[in-house]
């Protein structure tokens, strides 16, 4: 399984409709896909959005990375899974996000050539479905009061209204709204995305009591650990952590601190699925609570991982995120499957997904 080319593209995804969150609307995924092909002619694909407020990366630094550590890694085996991220740190500090496209892609690879999925390359596959987080974020509490009855009508269990877009009581207020037209056994969060100032996530949390939420997720921004654990002091209820988590040491900070209960673990902000799957172990080790998460929106290429992920993890009791059903279309011929608010992991090798190169080429940008 000897690396032969690593070929990063970036795709702008147009959305199934426009989207605000923390105050902008975006309209376009603009993501940076990463197709890897060994010499016997094994194709894997991976993925990663970008997302500069979270990761400091955008697509024109993830095209660069890749292109930078490419050279390290042809030649290499694809299956020497911390060869190849040592090969990458060598290379590059950082660029989590860039390093997790290519990493993706070797999962992929490997477990085609194995005929296995990347969910058993990862550990022991303890689930085949999750329960998905519905986002909730048309920025009116009619739309959303109407999204979460029509959700809650479909099958899907567990929610999470987008908050830190208005003044902290108007969120407050909105949040318990919306969260009373869902079933009351149904799981729901706030994210705010770093949305408040200390002040205001005070605010939010005082005013937050009649919602009846399960967690708030990243209210302050993501470095201000001290912040979080005094939040986390007076809050009704459970804090979860996002962009505050980038590495293990993050995770063991929030709990130290007893800033965040658990947190949303991403590929793009811990650089692949070998650190997720470790994060996710440690979280289960300290009684963390564990979301696995996709950035809005990324294809079912991420999906895919997400689910060999979320398949593998010792705890998931804060269900996923995939996010391709925001997408206008996706770019594989057999998007990850969603039934009755649960997403089906793919069966296949690999990834389990078929990607469509020529979607890739209609939606590829160029820098």
């Amino acid at each position: 399984m000897e690396i032969a080319s690593v070929t990063p593209v970036a795709v702008a995804l147009p959305l199934a409709r426009p989207m605000k969150l923390a105050g902008v609307e975006i309209r376009t995924a603009d993501n940076v896909l990463c197709r890897v092909e060994t010499r016997d002619g094994i194709v894997g694909w991976g993925e990663a959005s970008s997302a500069p407020g979270m990761t400091g990366e955008t697509v024109a630094s993830m095209m660069a990375a890749i292109r930078l550590m490419a050279p390290r890694l042809v030649g290499r085996d694809a299956d020497d899974f911390a060869g190849n991220l040592a090969a990458m740190d060598f290379a590059l500090y950082g660029n989590a996000s860039a390093k997790s496209a290519v990493e993706i892609a070797l999962y992929d690879i490997v477990g085609k050539a194995r005929q296995v999925t990347a969910a058993s390359l990862l550990g022991e596959v303890r689930r085949e479905r999750a329960p998905l987080i519905i986002m909730v974020a048309n920025g009116e509490t009619k739309k959303d009061v109407a999204q979460a009855r029509r959700n809650t009508d479909e099958g899907f269990v567990a929610f999470k209204i987008k908050v830190g877009v208005g003044t902290p009581e108007a969120d407050a207020e909105r949040a318990a709204i919306v969260r009373d037209a869902m079933a009351d056994d149904a799981l729901v969060s706030a994210d705010a995305n770093q949305g408040f100032s200390y002040d205001g996530a005070v605010k939010f949390l005082g005013a937050i009591g009649p919602a009846r939420l399960d967690w708030v997720e990243q209210p302050v921004m993501g470095h201000d650990v001290e912040g979080m654990a005094r939040l986390a002091a007076m809050a009704p209820c459970k804090l979860g952590a996002d962009e505050g988590l980038h590495a293990l040491r993050d995770i063991r900070e929030h709990h130290t601190a007893g800033a965040a209960v658990g947190g949303s673990l991403k590929l793009i902000k811990l650089g692949g699925p070998t650190r997720v799957q470790e994060a996710s172990v440690l979280c289960a080790e300290l009684g963390l609570h564990v979301n696995v998460a996709a950035k809005i929106a990324e294809s079912s290429i991420s999906g895919a991982a997400v689910m060999a992920l979320a398949s593998a993890a010792p705890m998931l009791d804060w269900g996923v995120s995939v996010t391709q059903q925001y997408l206008a279309t996706d770019i594989v011929r057999n998007p990850v499957r969603i039934v009755d608010g649960h997403v089906h992991a793919p069966a296949g090798p690999g990834l389990g997904i078929d990607v469509d190169e020529d979607a890739v080429a209609r939606y590829a940008v160029g820098t």
